[in-house]
């Protein structure tokens, strides 16, 4: 590093909701207005037109629109009947949503590694841990070390790019497990066929948090499901499990998603491709730069996969020295996140797995090395380049 800390010449905060807001605004507003003016705020018109789109965007038949990611999540394992006894195979290398709900049901969280490229899980990880962990007992496939029966896959789309489902796929339909995709990260995602997140599984499950591509203006979420029975099940339980009213076959929760939030998506849903598409742009615009300042050495660029379209709802890299880099980069007015510090099986709530350091190397040293740079779709192209420059500058050599 042959300077130091500089003031900033220029700001890139890591994410900036209001130029977005601004484009719009009056739509907005109006829109909010109208669900104001009904008084109808409660699974009213908004939610069954989102539904209803958002089903027709992700290639499914039925959209659930439920209260966060997070409870998308929840109720998901809830309507596959979940819980005690059972256990859930996915990532160690995502946010806490994806193993906390799976054990706010009573289920174990059984973590397999990522794919070093992606970040997502490996399906080699997941057939090592069938053949090796797992054994057959009347017909259900059991955890031999904890004694759970093994019930679901949970593959995480993450940073906005899908999972290699294929083999997974294949995984679970050998083993008989049902499938939740955890695409928080990756609405509009899609793979070489153009199929989008959340058509593969069972149960796709997305997040509306105002940082996503598709923000609300709150907390708000969807499940999508190709099965008319499943998907009935799950509005039945995102209202307490009454259906008729205040009649409960079976206990659920209250998951709905607000009317309002639902006006502010449709507004948003017009706007979607664009903002993604301008993500991309900006993380071509960054691969390009970075390739031109030679610092492959130092810093890896996020892969995507051939023919794979990539949302970008996070642009993050590998780097050497990751921490100083982001101190640097602080002082530099650049925004930076770490997406995420500690992996879940080295998080103290999940001690009760038993997991060591080293059981999952490619999770841990992502944890290490990775830090997420600011992609939002209204950065201008001599931000993306200032943010490349400063990064350079960090790794040029003393003089």
């Amino acid at each position: 590093m042959t300077e130091k800390s500089p003031a900033a010449a220029m700001r890139v905060p890591l994410l900036d909701l209001k130029p977005q807001y601004e484009t719009i605004a009056a739509r907005t507003r109006a829109a909010i207005e109208a669900v104001c003016a009904s008084q109808h705020f409660i699974l009213g018109a908004q939610v069954k037109t989102l539904e209803e789109r958002l089903a027709a965007y992700t290639q499914t038949r039925h959209g659930i629109g439920v209260s966060s990611g997070t409870d998308a999540l929840l109720l998901a394992l809830m309507a596959l009947d979940i819980g005690p006894g059972d256990a859930v195979v996915t990532s160690p290398y995502t946010f806490f949503a994806t193993a906390g709900t799976i054990a706010r049901t009573g289920a174990r969280p059984l973590f397999c590694d990522i794919e070093p490229e992606t970040f997502n899980l490996s399906a080699r990880a997941v057939r090592e841990l069938i053949e090796q962990q797992c054994e057959r007992r009347d017909g259900a496939l059991v955890h031999r070390a904890s004694g759970t029966r093994v019930k679901a896959l949970m593959p995480v789309h993450l940073y906005g790019q899908l999972c290699a489902m294929a083999p997974l796929l294949a995984l679970a339909r050998e083993a008989g497990l049902a499938v939740i995709e955890d695409a928080a990260q990756a609405i509009g995602a899609r793979d070489a066929g153009g199929r989008q997140a959340g058509s593969f599984g069972d149960i796709g499950c997305f997040s509306f948090f105002p940082t996503k591509n598709l923000g609300a203006f709150g907390d708000a979420g969807l499940c999508v499901a190709q099965d008319d029975a499943l998907a009935e099940h799950l509005r039945v339980l995102r209202v307490h499990g009454g259906k008729p009213k205040y009649h409960h076959a079976f206990i659920g929760g209250n998951f709905r998603i607000d009317e309002l939030q639902a006006a502010v998506l449709n507004v948003k849903l017009d706007y979607l491709d664009d903002w993604s598409r301008r993500r991309g742009a900006n993380a071509r615009l960054y691969d390009s730069a970075f390739a031109q300042a030679g610092l492959a050495e130092s810093v890896t660029v996020p892969t995507a996969l051939a023919g794979f379209h990539h949302i970008y709802n996070q642009y993050v890299i590998r780097a050497h020295r990751r921490d100083a880099l982001r101190e640097w980069l602080a002082s530099c007015g650049v925004g930076t996140e770490i997406y995420y510090p500690i992996p879940l099986h080295l998080q103290q709530c999940f001690a009760y797995l038993g997991h060591r350091a080293g059981e999952f190397p490619e999770s841990e040293r992502a944890a290490l090395e990775t830090l997420a740079l600011p992609i939002y779709p209204e950065l201008a192209p001599e931000q993306l380049h200032y943010v490349v420059e400063r990064i350079a500058a960090f790794y040029a050599p003393s003089a």
